[in-house]
Order: structure tokens, then C-alpha cells, then sequence
């Protein structure tokens, strides 16, 4: 049986939202609750490592994909797809770029902002400049990644 390109998709378009959300999620509560608990260094240390490890391949086709498949999807809906399944799908991409754009225009420029104040011997000010901001913006961009996933399950099961 041969899987028709829609529902290669609707595939595509579950599978990047689900796993970016998870990751998402997985940061969130583990994570950085972790890295609360660590001193000043440690922390601005370990999230410096973790700035510049986590945009590798695996992520950004997940970060890009979460947002590419559901757009995809949307225009090339599958035939049997009711109109709302289809908003949904619309819906989706739609929280998808919200996300998309917070992480570019917030948690972005807090991880450069982060790297850049290495060396300059101060970094209980690093953190509390990069902390509190940072994890506000990840747990938004995570409340939409999850609604992604969410709106893209609906739609596809619909």
C-alpha cells in the first residue's frame, strides 16, 4: 500500500510537533529545574554548553519541521479532510510560528547575550539577566509547541 503525499504530511506535520514539544516539555521540567538548584558558574556554564549543542541537525529538523509540516499540510490537504480539520491544521501552523517567532526574537538573543558575558568574571549578574527572562519565554514557546501538537493531532485524527 502506498501512502499518498497528504498523509506523508499529516505524518510529518505529527511527528516534528509531538517530538519538539516533547522536547520542549522535557526541558522545561528537567532541565531547568535542575540548573536551579546549581551555583552561578555551573549554571551559566552549563547553559552556554547547551546554547551551543542544542541547535544541531536532529533539533533543527524538528525546529523547522514543526512549523514546515503543518504549513505543508495545510495546503496540501488530503482529500477525505473536513474544512475544520483543515482550519485546524491552519491553527497549528499558526502557534507553531508564534513559537517560532519567540524563540528567535527572545530566548535567542538571551543565549547570545549569555555567551557574550563569558569571561567578563560576573556571573551571578549573567544569570540573572538570562534566567528568569529565558525561562518565561521557553515555558510560552512551549505552551504553543504543545498546541501545535495538539491542534495537528486533532486534525489528523479528525
Amino acid at each position: 500500500m502506498m501512502i499518498a503525499m497528504p498523509e506523508v504530511l499529516e505524518i510529518l506535520a505529527l511527528a516534528c510537533t509531538g517530538l519538539y514539544a516533547g522536547y520542549m516539555v522535557a526541558f522545561m521540567s528537567g532541565v531547568m529545574p535542575a540548573l536551579k538548584e546549581v551555583d552561578d558558574a555551573s549554571f551559566t556554564l552549563a547553559m552556554r554548553a547547551v546554547n551551543r549543542k542544542v541547535p544541531g541537525p536532529l533539533f533543527l529538523l524538528l525546529f523547522l519541521g514543526s512549523l514546515a509540516f503543518p504549513v505543508a499540510s495545510f495546503f496540501v490537504a488530503p482529500d477525505g479532510r473536513a474544512g475544520g480539520d483543515t482550519t485546524l491544521m491552519g491553527v497549528a501552523a499558526g502557534c507553531a510560528l508564534v513559537g517560532h517567532l519567540i524563540t528567535s526574537g527572545g530566548n535567542v538573543p538571551l543565549n547570545n547575550a549569555l555567551e557574550s558575558s563569558k569571561g567578563r568574571g560576573d556571573e551571578r549578574s549573567a544569570r540573572t539577566a538570562f534566567e528568569g527572562r529565558w525561562s518565561a519565554l521557553h515555558a510560552l514557546r512551549t505552551l504553543f509547541a504543545a498546541a501545535a501538537f495538539g491542534l495537528v493531532a486533532v486534525a489528523v485524527t479528525g
